[in-house]
């Protein structure tokens, strides 16, 4: 009589959606948009998703205003164990990135950039490259949050993933923020993903 593993019956688990802690560990990302609102969305869902993991975050943000708080603690981010940093410029907030990544304390980071002929400027080849090789050393995730036009040049070669994102509303007080990907070094390019998401009070 053979003997068959229970494992065997048991179904795979799915797999992680390509916006996900799990699969952008290691890489250095930049989502664009010409408004904030969408890039926000779904940079405060990307920290939410880590945060279930187990992940420390950081937001560290070169702009004067940022994301609202009850806006990301109603989308299910843990704001009392979330750092966040606002210093002024891109280069300076680039450097805090890089002592968070550098403790290796930190699964995800975010930097909240603004204007990307600024974030441009102030993010130097050497200091990207520096970032993209401890976000890989402690698998870790670094996403760059830049306004631009969907035509306008990534911050540089060294970003490992590049997605454009939009917000639309689907009904009163719905919103779907999507994202497509123009810039894949490890999947190919053209994947898309969406959130469904509440709209804060102001815009229901």
């Amino acid at each position: 009589m053979s003997v068959i593993p229970l494992g065997l019956f048991e179904k795979a688990a799915p797999a992680a959606p390509p916006w996900s802690r799990a699969q952008m560990a290691g890489r250095f990302a930049e989502v664009t948009a010409a408004t904030a609102p969408a890039t926000l969305t779904l940079a405060m869902g990307l920290v939410a998703d880590a945060q279930r993991e187990g992940e420390t975050c950081a937001w560290v943000s070169a702009r004067a205003s940022s994301f609202f708080p009850p806006d990301a603690s109603a989308g299910g981010v843990d704001l009392e164990t979330l750092a966040v940093v606002r210093l002024a410029g891109a280069h300076a907030a680039a450097r805090a990135a890089d002592k968070l990544l550098r403790s290796g304390g930190f699964g995800l980071v975010v930097l909240d950039l603004g204007d990307g002929d600024a974030a441009a400027r102030g993010l130097t080849p050497a200091l990207m490259g520096r970032l993209q090789g401890l976000a890989q050393k402690h698998g870790a995730v670094l996403v760059c949050l830049t306004e631009k036009k969907p035509d306008a040049p990534s911050l540089g070669s060294l970003v490992s993933l590049r997605v454009q994102a939009c917000r639309r509303r689907v009904a009163e007080g719905r919103f779907l923020c999507e994202l497509r990907a123009t810039k894949d070094k490890r999947l190919a390019p053209g994947w898309t993903y969406a959130e469904a998401v509440r709209g804060p009070a102001g815009l229901r």
